[in-house]
């Protein structure tokens, strides 16, 4: 690999851990560290559960498409976040840098991608094509759900960044295939 590119990957590498250091910081406040655990509870499935549910409560039968494409979808994400975790290997922020402070138990032991986060968006992508009133709920409550991973020093900035960019992709692609199932 060239030497610029093995120094810029390196001081990418640099602000990406300092960024993390300096957002998990914030989790000495009890509020914020107690704020972005319950944020991140909810995002274990908690939220995204009871939207699906409610989905089918309020609108029957019209809700079985949209409750069916964002299961189908999140099953898609988690089985290709769990597969990039296994080839990745990356550790924890907390477990890389002493002075980041683990403010909540991880679910697994690898930190890329975001799996929280992958599956926030995708979720919401999903849920925003069918009621896009939604979005004053969802938008709010997704970005907070990538946010609560880095200040409770479980990920950094770019697990969440590729976790978010990869629940997109994978919720468009779903998209495509949804037709093919009408």
């Amino acid at each position: 690999m060239p030497f610029k590119i093995k120094t810029y990957l390196y001081r990418m590498h640099q602000f990406d851990s300092n960024m993390c250091v300096a957002f998990n910081h914030t989790s000495q406040y009890r509020m914020i560290r107690d704020s972005f655990r319950l944020v991140s509870r909810l995002g274990d499935g908690v939220f995204w559960y009871g939207l699906m549910f409610s989905i089918l409560m309020f609108k029957g039968g019209d809700g079985l498409l949209p409750v069916l494409h964002m299961a189908a979808a999140g099953l898609c994400g988690t089985l290709l976040y769990k597969w990039l975790k296994a080839k990745t290997l990356r550790p924890r922020p907390y477990q890389v840098r002493q002075e980041i402070n683990m403010a909540a138990m991880p679910l697994d032991k690898f930190s890329f991608p975001s799996g929280h986060t992958l599956h926030a968006v995708l979720f919401s992508v999903i849920a925003l094509n069918y009621y896009p009133q939604l979005s004053v709920i969802l938008l709010p409550f997704t970005f907070m759900v990538g946010l609560s991973r880095v200040v409770l020093g479980l990920h950094y900035p770019s697990d969440v960044v590729a976790g978010a960019l990869i629940g997109s992709t994978v919720a468009g692609l779903s998209f495509l295939l949804v037709p093919v199932f009408l």
